[in-house]
């Protein structure tokens, strides 16, 4: 049988809209970037190299990981998960970067439009946690993608912990982290989402936590999500399918850059 990873809680846990709110001030954060040296060291392509060429769909269907490169239990994904229109479609009186993030949560799109090429996508499925990993690859500027990095680095700040509203579930309170994340690519961000709603007349309040990061490799880009309730994700998922995936796209570009 699945076995739900929900973490129970009575509802005196809950933070109310007044804690919420005074305790997000407290949580302004100064980005250092000196903790990740590959990070700032790496926000420009290097001129030597010029522009990568075009992926074409097949190269770019080739670098995304699968179940293969997860193993058990994750298998090719049946559908949308049933709390990503639950908790994740949301809307804020926050500050406009905290409804942006939400957004960006629910179309799972940072970067806008891909540059010069079709976005390669899978989607796979962990019916043991309810967990669902989503996965692209795409080309986009590495300007567009360097500036959604840094506006990722402050969300911590900025939005730290706010209220939203679902569209089906009533109110959540929304806490964001950083995430590390492995020394892949060209520069990287993460963030570490944890939503919880209103506790229902048992008690219990459904609890979502969601693991966005985003890698550049030279022109390429990859955005990973990690979805599941509860306030445990499946162990080093993320970061396995970033270090496999970062490396397949690395081969996959350097492979067209040799054939252009």
């Amino acid at each position: 049988m699945p076995r739900p990873s929900v973490i129970r809680r009575p509802a005196a846990v809950l933070l109310t809209a007044a804690t919420l709110l005074s305790a997000s001030s407290c949580l302004v954060r100064t980005p250092d970037q000196a903790r990740d040296p590959v990070a700032t060291s790496a926000l420009t392509p290097d001129a030597q190299d010029g522009p990568d060429p075009a992926l074409t769909g097949a190269q770019a269907r080739s670098a995304l990981v699968g179940e293969a490169d997860l193993g058990a239990p994750w298998a090719p994904s049946e559908g949308a998960a049933t709390w990503r229109d639950g908790m994740l479609k949301a809307t804020t009186n926050a500050a406009p970067d905290c409804q942006r993030l939400l957004e960006a949560l629910y179309t799972e799109e940072l970067f806008g439009s891909p540059w010069g090429s079709e976005a390669a996508v899978t989607a796979l499925d962990d019916t043991d946690d309810l967990a669902q990993l989503r996965y692209q690859v795409a080309a986009h500027r590495p300007a567009d993608v360097d500036r959604a990095l840094a506006w990722l680095r402050t969300l911590p700040g900025s939005c730290g912990q706010f209220l939203a509203t679902t569209t089906r579930s009533g109110a959540e309170a929304v806490q964001v982290e950083e995430l590390p994340l492995p020394a892949v690519g060209d520069a990287r961000q993460g963030l570490r989402i944890t939503l919880t709603g209103e506790a229902g007349t048992d008690g219990d309040a459904p609890v979502l936590s969601v693991d966005l990061a985003a890698v550049r490799v030279g022109d390429q880009s990859i955005v990973l999500t990690l979805g599941a309730p509860g306030t445990v994700l499946p162990d080093d998922t993320a970061r396995r399918a970033l270090e496999v995936g970062a490396q397949r796209l690395a081969q996959v570009r350097d492979e067209a850059r040799a054939q252009a």
